[in-house]
């Protein structure tokens, strides 16, 4: 019988059930999929402790990959046996099965196994409209990036690369740089240790970057801000340490005239259109080899409750994903 998580309240991993399930037929526009694998991503944690609302009782995971089993009337370009991944809402993906709108899934290339795809589709969409979409980077142009050493990080970086875009990236430790040195980052900030605005200032001969993109959040925000040159901008695309604070609109323009988006990834797919060309970037670097997908951690899928807590104790490198079953790396 079908088996996925759901939480009933907001709170700490321990929140998370694992339970069987009726997963039923798909409707109108609706894929039924099986599961081989399944993304696991810090924004998974904002739903289960309720800084990203949801109805309860709800579902757990966005991000997943596997094959359909059936169609329901009026889905197009989709058929039984089709390879697929996605992100994105409804949330659900922690499941073997499940029954989803057709709308938010992609084709998965035969050459791209489905544990680098629950690994890399949020992850690699989120570097590519940062990459491609947030702001006109040229090569030569140097960018701030923090959590160098995470799942975009890595991806992120050697994309970058391609596009002769030098970035400097924070880690929290030694064997984090190193990783992240070997994915392309030109220069690394082991920020437990370091000044991040004054060393960012010190390797752009006091300038400041074109660009910070920051994931974390609070604790971070007023060195992204400190870190940028003159008419610089700061992409907020995450909060793993809390929300940033108010904006004070007048300190923008006294560190010097300042730029700042939140943008949410959500907003980049939502065309089918758009969302198909940057996957389509994204899966021919992978495929060639030129962008690498670093799956540090695997867990078997009942085991979410303990892989939660690994990710928020900060211990996790590169990607995570959930394996269901044994087809995970086909």
């Amino acid at each position: 019988m079908p088996q996925a998580f759901r939480y009933y309240e907001t709170g700490a991993p321990e929140v998370l059930r694992w339970e069987h399930v009726e997963v039923g037929e798909p409707g109108p526009d609706e894929v039924r999929i099986s599961h081989r694998a399944v993304g696991l991503n810090f924004a998974d944690t904002y739903f289960r402790t309720g800084l990203y609302p949801a109805p309860l009782p709800a579902g757990m995971g966005v991000e997943g990959a596997g094959v359909i089993e059936a169609v329901g009337p009026g889905v197009t370009g989709f058929a039984p046996g089709d390879r697929v991944t996605y992100t994105g809402s409804p949330l659900g993906a922690y499941s073997t099965e499940r029954v989803m709108p057709a709308e938010h899934l992609i084709a998965l290339p035969d050459g791209i196994g489905f544990d680098t795809a629950a690994a890399m589709t949020m992850r690699g969409l989120t570097a590519a409209y940062l990459l491609r979409r947030i702001h006109p980077l040229r090569p030569g142009d140097t960018v701030l990036l923090h959590a160098a050493a995470g799942g975009v990080g890595l991806i992120f970086t050697q994309w970058a690369k391609l596009l002769g875009i030098t970035v400097i990236g924070t880690v929290s430790s030694d064997r984090k740089a190193e990783i992240a040195r070997a994915h392309g980052c030109e220069h690394v900030i082991v920020y437990t240790r370091e000044n991040v605005a004054e060393r960012v200032r010190e390797l752009t001969d006091g300038a400041g970057v074109r660009v910070v993109y920051d994931s974390i959040g609070r604790t971070t925000f007023e060195s992204s801000l400190d870190s940028l040159a003159r008419r610089g901008l700061l992409v907020c695309f995450g909060t793993a340490s809390g929300p940033v604070p108010p904006i004070d609109a007048m300190q923008l323009a006294v560190k010097g005239s300042l730029f700042v988006t939140r943008p949410a990834l959500a907003d980049y797919i939502a065309d089918p259109a758009e969302r198909a060309e940057l996957a389509g970037e994204l899966f021919a670097h992978v495929a060639a080899g030129r962008i690498r997908i670093a799956i540090n951690q695997r867990y078997e899928l009942a085991d979410a409750v303990a892989a939660h807590r690994d990710l928020e104790q900060g211990t996790s490198i590169g990607s995570s994903v959930f394996t269901v079953g044994r087809e995970g790396q086909s």
